[in-house]
């Protein structure tokens, strides 16, 4: 009676929770206008941030190695008991798989993945016939909507690492057809100055801005800085906000902070910009993600994220008896 029930482990948690202020209703009606985000300043010799708010860390932990899937590793940095979710991000992982590891067929429903390729490639296939490889600095942005089922496997025998961030759709949203968006690396807008390097995913940054459509409006920038440069970007004040290190070390927020090291997560408190400085010896790499809030209720059962525990409910049932979006995972099997 449909096919077995079997899900992602990358979110085993239930969450629901309830906003008095912001029901579903009232986030449909509101007009969200494209944000202003201002070109970034770069010079070695200022120390102030050129910001009427700058923003500081508030929160920072150390991402640790676990397990997921089948055998992969995952640095988890969202929806771990340090950070559950920042709005409207429920997941960042920085992964690594070698065959025979990876994430066979799971499904999804009411939000977005993001996959940013760090190193080797993903093949991807999913129910309605898909099929692709990722590769080494290359963009996925796929939009889950109403379902999806899919897999994630590595190409080749090397080793594949990069990160894949959840976004949380609005509640008007969950049930939109599935879709994708695909960039090449060398289709990913980019800019460099002053030892500044930036890949643009998503928003904008030092004069470009990438092509990516985000239903949740969203940042996803990919700095890299050389010894003693420094950026300032600007985030729209009213937005969520995180940094990941990649690789190095820098200084964030304040100039009189001290150097944190890769793999940490930094949480970004309010303001209108966040401040970096690479003052060692080697180059630094983090990403910059922030994203506009959708104050509604979440309620998620790992890779199902809706807004009530009814609507989670129906969407188990859906995926059970592959109904409503799921009607083509009756039969499929990755090849």
């Amino acid at each position: 009676k449909g096919i077995p029930y079997i899900l992602n482990t990358r979110a085993e948690t239930l969450k629901e929770s309830y906003n008095p202020q912001a029901t579903c209703c009232s986030i449909q009606s509101q007009q969200r206008p494209e944000p202003t985000i201002r070109k970034n300043i770069m010079s070695e010799s200022s120390q102030t941030p050129p910001f009427d708010r700058p923003r500081s860390v508030v929160k920072m932990f150390l991402a640790r190695h676990q397990q997921e899937g089948v055998g992969a590793v995952v640095r988890r940095c969202i929806g771990r008991n340090e950070l559950k979710f920042l709005d409207p991000f429920l997941m960042l992982d920085h992964f690594s798989v070698t065959p025979p590891a990876g994430f066979p067929d799971h499904p999804h429903r009411g939000f977005e993945t993001v996959t940013y390729m760090l190193q080797g490639a993903i093949t991807h296939q999913d129910f309605a016939g898909r099929k692709g490889t990722i590769g080494t600095g290359d963009v996925q942005w796929m939009t889950a909507g109403r379902g999806i089922v899919h897999s994630e496997m590595p190409a080749g025998e090397e080793v594949s690492n990069g990160l894949q961030l959840w976004i949380n759709l609005a509640s008007r949203d969950k049930m939109i057809e599935p879709s994708y968006q695909e960039l090449l690396s060398d289709e990913i807008v980019r800019a460099e100055e002053d030892g500044v390097e930036v890949r643009v995913i998503a928003g904008e940054s030092m004069g470009v801005r990438s092509s990516v459509h985000t239903r949740t409006p969203t940042i996803f920038l990919d700095f890299t800085l050389k010894p003693r440069a420094q950026v300032h970007q600007s985030i729209p004040a009213s937005w969520n906000s995180f940094v990941y290190i990649i690789e190095g070390e820098g200084v964030f927020g304040s100039s009189n902070s001290s150097p944190v090291a890769a793999h940490h997560v930094l949480v970004l408190g309010p303001g209108d910009g966040l401040s970096a400085w690479n003052r060692s010896s080697n180059s630094l790499k983090f990403v910059l993600i922030g994203g506009q809030p959708l104050d509604e209720p979440v309620a998620q059962y790992g890779p199902f994220v809706m807004n009530t525990q009814a609507e989670i409910n129906k969407t188990i049932e859906d995926y059970q008896y592959c109904k409503n979006g799921f009607e083509m995972a009756r039969s499929w099997r990755s090849q």
